[in-house]
């Protein structure tokens, strides 16, 4: 369980840091239960009110709270590759978790069911829809088994006795006892009209209000709100937005309205903004969080660091070294990138962990590229140039050797 941090300070002072805690761990997690967090589920219940407003006037997001959760629908401002379910591997993945999440919409709460039961009756009912699942297919049980995995890691599928993978490793040898959970017609986003009435992305994407049948209504400057909000959800979601990245009325007005965009964030979140030549940028000054932050905890940001480092050194050294396109995106020929790879590698690689250093140059480029991309820091553009964003370009590492400290 998360322990609640205590803040010393006035009332005042002590009520905004446990608000933006409050926003923070709504954002950064599925749902806060009242069983698993009881502190954070009274903190979430006793700041409603603000939460609430907040969230929906700034971002379009429904908190929704209930006797034994809270839970804030949070609606991407623009879709990422990082927004996929890490262990899903493809469209059929996702198809079954949907279908679990339809078989456990019908069973009563805290009402127990086989495995078994479960796939025999997704099965029935997408036969008859004329799409054929073949559970004797290991394919098909796999598929099964990881949508299973994260119902249960969303706490509304509860295993009782068993494994879903020993099911998908061997078929019908074997079962798992499952309860149910009230909370699986709450994991996905609930629309006022059918899915097959939308038209666009766009129209999926908007919050909900925004989606009733009503007229625009100038008075209220709805369009304006409806920007707004979708520029606080990119803010909010992404960890890197360039000012070339805005459509140009989203850009327009996050240059002219940055002071109130800066305070907002701050105020409510606890995010510190500044404006750069390339764009505004946020970042978290604490040292702790409930968000997933750059550096993370993987190699990779470690020798994405490294690599920063070594090309601020490079351009001190030589600063039209590389070529920079109208963004002020640094621009290397992938020989290049894989150039620089390798030496930090010769000169430091006795302090990487064993795979990065027995990968080839190309393979370890093509892991930290994809590094790069997931944060908006970089990308490979076709088949012979890496482009460094601005961003990225502003972090700067190296090793703290032992003399140096002394």
């Amino acid at each position: 369980m998360r322990r609640i941090r205590k803040f010393p300070g006035g009332t005042q002072e002590r009520l905004r840091a446990e608000l933006q805690q409050a926003a923070q761990a709504l954002l950064n997690r599925p749902w806060i239960t009242k069983r698993k967090d009881p502190e954070m589920f009274v903190l979430v219940k006793s700041h409603y009110e603000k939460l609430r407003d907040w969230f929906h006037d700034h971002a379009g997001f429904s908190l929704i709270v209930t006797r034994s959760f809270a839970k804030l629908e949070k609606i991407p401002g623009s879709w990422q590759p990082w927004m996929r379910i890490e262990t899903f591997h493809g469209p059929r993945d996702y198809a079954l978790f949907a279908y679990g999440l339809w078989y456990l919409e019908g069973r009563g709460e805290a009402e127990q069911f086989l495995l078994s039961e479960m796939v025999d009756a997704i099965r029935d009912h997408l036969l008859s829809l004329d799409v054929n699942l073949d559970w004797t297919l290991y394919e098909h049980r796999l598929s099964m088994a990881r949508a299973l995995k994260k119902l249960r890691e969303l706490e509304v599928l509860v295993a009782v006795e068993g494994e879903e993978s020993d099911w998908a490793r061997e078929g019908g040898n074997h079962n798992v006892l499952y309860e149910a959970s009230p909370m699986a017609r709450y994991v996905l986003r609930r629309f006022p009209k059918d899915l097959t009435a939308y038209e666009s992305m766009e129209e999926l994407i908007a919050p909900a209000d925004q989606l009733l049948p009503a007229a625009a209504d100038p008075a209220t400057g709805s369009d304006v709100q409806a920007r707004r909000q979708k520029i606080f959800r990119r803010l909010i979601q992404e960890p890197v937005v360039y000012d070339w990245q805005w459509p140009d009325e989203e850009r327009r007005y996050v240059q002219t309205q940055r002071s109130w965009l800066i305070e907002q964030m701050r105020n409510m979140l606890n995010l510190e903004g500044r404006r750069f030549r390339e764009g505004l940028l946020f970042t978290w000054t604490d040292v702790t969080g409930e968000m997933e932050l750059f550096p993370t905890l993987a190699g990779e940001s470690d020798l994405l660091m490294l690599l920063a480092g070594e090309i601020r050194r490079i351009l001190h050294k030589n600063p039209g070294i590389f070529e920079k396109d109208e963004q002020g995106n640094l621009l290397l020929t992938r020989a290049e990138f894989e150039g620089i790879l390798s030496r930090l590698k010769e000169y430091h690689g006795d302090y990487w962990s064993k795979g990065h250093r027995e990968k080839t140059s190309s393979l370890l480029a093509d892991e930290l590229i994809a590094h790069l991309r997931e944060w908006n820091l970089g990308m490979q553009e076709g088949v012979h140039t890496v482009k460094l964003y601005p961003a990225f370009m502003r972090w700067n590492g190296t090793y703290g050797w032992k003399e140096q400290a002394e």
